[in-house]
């Protein structure tokens, strides 16, 4: 029998993002953009922690607007290192206006959104994990995507951080079988147009 999503725990905030964001499919490249920096930073932390903190991210970060962001340099990084409202890691910082520019690239090239997509096919795989157990920590997509990402000039982007990205953004649903949100995810359909790889 499978069990429910019991990450989300008893706090709302985590509830209320695993009821209407976790998994949905996102296709708009500057969001996805803003979640992979924000698994970024995640990264030796809880996914709570950056949650609490997003709003001030995002004034931070103008938005995590990449076309902003890439033309920040050093002093803008001091500056942030100043901001008790996010977490205040260099290099985390520095590798955000550096995705920032990679972004900007990749979007001139074939748009963001239809380059994550194309790693998926331009569908969302769907998962049938019955406990949380099953579920992976990377995949052999996720260290494409990583590997990929990194040779492009991303930073923190690992394959793990990457999972947690496609699970968040929709390129994978991972909600357990038991979760009402599994199957209302699974009768999506995105649509990209994305060819697979």
């Amino acid at each position: 029998m499978s069990e429910p999503c019991s990450w989300p725990g008893d706090d709302p905030l985590y509830q209320a993002y695993h009821d209407t964001e976790w998994g949905v499919p996102e296709t708009d490249g500057r969001r996805l953009f803003e979640m992979l920096c924000l698994e970024g930073f995640q990264a030796g932390l809880s996914w709570i922690t950056i949650l609490r903190k997003r709003e001030n991210f995002r004034k931070a970060f103008a938005g995590f607007d990449p076309q902003v962001l890439a033309g920040w340099g050093p002093e803008k990084v001091e500056e942030l290192l100043q901001d008790a409202g996010i977490i205040r890691h260099r290099g985390k910082i520095d590798a955000t206006l550096g995705n920032a520019r990679a972004w900007t690239v990749i979007e001139d090239e074939t748009g963001f959104s239809r380059y994550i997509w194309s790693f998926v096919g331009g569908e969302p795989v769907q998962n049938a994990h019955t406990s949380m157990a099953d579920i992976p920590g990377q995949t052999k997509v996720s260290q494409a995507m990583s590997k990929d990402l990194k040779s492009r000039g991303f930073r923190f982007c690992g394959p793990t951080t990457v999972y947690a990205f496609m699970q968040a953004a929709g390129l994978v649903n991972d909600h357990l079988t038991g979760c009402p949100r599994h199957g209302v995810l699974a009768a999506q359909r995105v649509g990209t147009g994305v060819s697979p790889r």
